[in-house]
C-alpha cells in the first residue's frame, strides 16, 4: 500500500484530503487517539492541503433520540487547541465544501450505509476530496463505507500512524527479537484465541491473566501457554493475579527480547485489584526489550502511570491489533492494498 509519507511537497497543494481518523472515544478527556493523529494533520497542512476529518463514535441506533452522547462536536475545541486552527463542523455531508481549512463531519454512523459498507455513502463522501487517507488502524478490521468502499472512488493512502502500526505489528509476526513474551488479559481472553494460536510457534511464553480460560477452552496443548499460579479474589471471583504470579510474570518479562501486552490482568478500575496490571506495566517500562502494548484499557492504565514514553510503541488498536496478530486480513488494509495493485 502507498504511504502518505510518499506525497511530494507541493504536488498536492490546494487539494483536499478525506482523512479517516478514529475518534471513537467515550470521554473528551482521553486524548490518546486524538494526539496520535495530530502529526498526520500537521503533515497535510504543511503541504497546503485542506482536510475533511471523518470518524465514528460509539454505536448509535436510529431509535436514539439524544445523539449528543455520540456527537463529534465535543472534539472541536480540542482539535482547535491542538492545531491552533479553526475547525469547521459539518452536520451533514454537503455537496460542496464551504470556505475553510479543516472540516469535521458529524459521526459518520449517523448516516445510512456506513456499517453496511454501502457505495452510495462512499460516493457522497468522495465528492468532498481529491484523495483519501486511512489513519484509523483501530477500526480497520471493520468493513465500513468510510474504510473500504471509499477506496473505489479516490486515490488512497495509508496514514503516517497507520503505517507505523503495520510496521511494528509486522515486526512481531515476522522478526521479533527473541525471547518473545506475550501477555493477554482482559475479561474476554477467549477472543484472543486466534492470536494466541498464531503467535504460539514464535513465542517463548504466552502469559494469560485470566481465571476463566484454560488450554482446553482454546483447543491448545502447549506448556508455553501459562495461566496464573495464584489470585486475589472477592466473593469467590478472581479479580487480579496474585503475588506469586506477578513475580513469575515479571521474571519472564525481564528476560524477554520482545514483549507484547493486550488487556489488563485484573479489575484495575478498583485499586484493590490493580496491582497485577500496574506491576506488568512497570516491568515492561523498565525492560530493555522492544515493548508494545495495545487496547483502550491497557493504554489508559499506562498513561495514568505516566509510563507511555517508556514503551517502544503503544498501539491505538484493540480488536484490530488482535486480528492483525492473528494473521487475519483487515478489510481497511486490504482495501488499500487492492487499490495499489490496480494502479498502473
Amino acid at each position: 500500500m502507498k504511504s502518505l509519507a510518499a506525497l511530494a511537497k507541493g504536488k498536492f497543494a490546494g487539494q483536499t484530503c478525506l482523512l479517516r481518523v478514529d475518534f471513537n472515544i467515550k470521554s473528551p478527556h482521553d486524548l490518546f487517539k486524538i494526539e496520535r493523529t495530530i502529526p498526520t494533520i500537521k503533515f497535510l497542512l504543511s503541504r497546503r492541503i485542506r482536510i475533511v476529518l471523518v470518524s465514528h463514535r460509539g454505536r448509535p441506533r436510529r431509535a436514539d433520540r439524544d445523539k449528543r452522547a455520540f456527537s463529534l462536536r465535543v472534539f472541536m475545541p480540542i482539535l482547535a487547541r491542538q492545531l491552533r486552527r479553526k475547525i469547521v463542523f459539518l452536520m451533514d455531508i454537503p455537496a460542496q465544501l464551504p470556505a475553510g481549512e479543516i472540516f469535521l463531519i458529524e459521526n459518520i454512523r449517523f448516516f445510512s450505509g456506513e456499517k453496511e459498507n454501502h457505495p452510495t455513502l462512499a460516493k457522497r463522501l468522495s465528492a468532498l476530496g481529491d484523495f483519501y487517507v486511512n489513519e484509523a488502524f483501530a477500526v480497520s478490521h471493520r468493513a465500513a463505507a468510510s474504510l473500504v468502499a471509499i477506496t473505489r472512488y479516490l486515490p488512497a493512502y495509508a496514514g503516517l500512524l497507520l503505517s507505523e502500526e503495520i510496521r511494528h505489528l509486522s515486526r512481531i509476526l515476522k522478526r521479533p527479537k527473541r525471547p518473545l513474551v506475550i501477555i493477554f488479559g482482559g475479561a474476554k481472553v477467549a477472543d484472543k484465541a486466534q492470536a494466541i494460536k498464531n503467535l504460539l510457534p514464535k513465542a517463548q511464553a504466552i502469559l494469560v491473566g485470566s481465571s476463566a480460560i484454560n488450554r482446553a477452552d482454546l483447543g491448545i496443548r502447549s506448556s508455553k501457554l501459562i495461566r496464573p499460579i495464584d489470585w486475589l479474589s472477592d466473593r469467590g471471583k478472581a479479580l487480579d493475579i496474585g503475588p506469586m504470579t506477578i513475580k513469575f510474570f515479571c521474571e519472564q518479562i525481564s528476560r524477554a527480547g520482545t514483549i507484547v501486552w493486550s488487556g489488563p490482568l485484573g479489575q484495575f478500575e478498583d485499586e484493590r485489584f490493580a496491582q497485577g496490571s500496574i506491576a506488568i506495566a512497570r516491568a515492561m517500562a523498565s525492560a530493555s526489550a522492544f515493548s508494545l502494548a495495545g487496547g483502550g484499557e491497557t493504554t489508559q492504565l499506562i498513561e495514568q502511570l505516566g509510563l507511555e514514553k517508556k514503551f517502544s510503541f503503544l498501539s491505538t488498536g484493540g480488536g484490530a491489533m488482535l486480528q492483525f496478530l492473528a494473521g487475519k486480513k483487515l478489510p481497511g488494509l486490504a482495501a488499500l492494498e487492492r487499490v495499489e495493485k490496480i494502479k498502473p
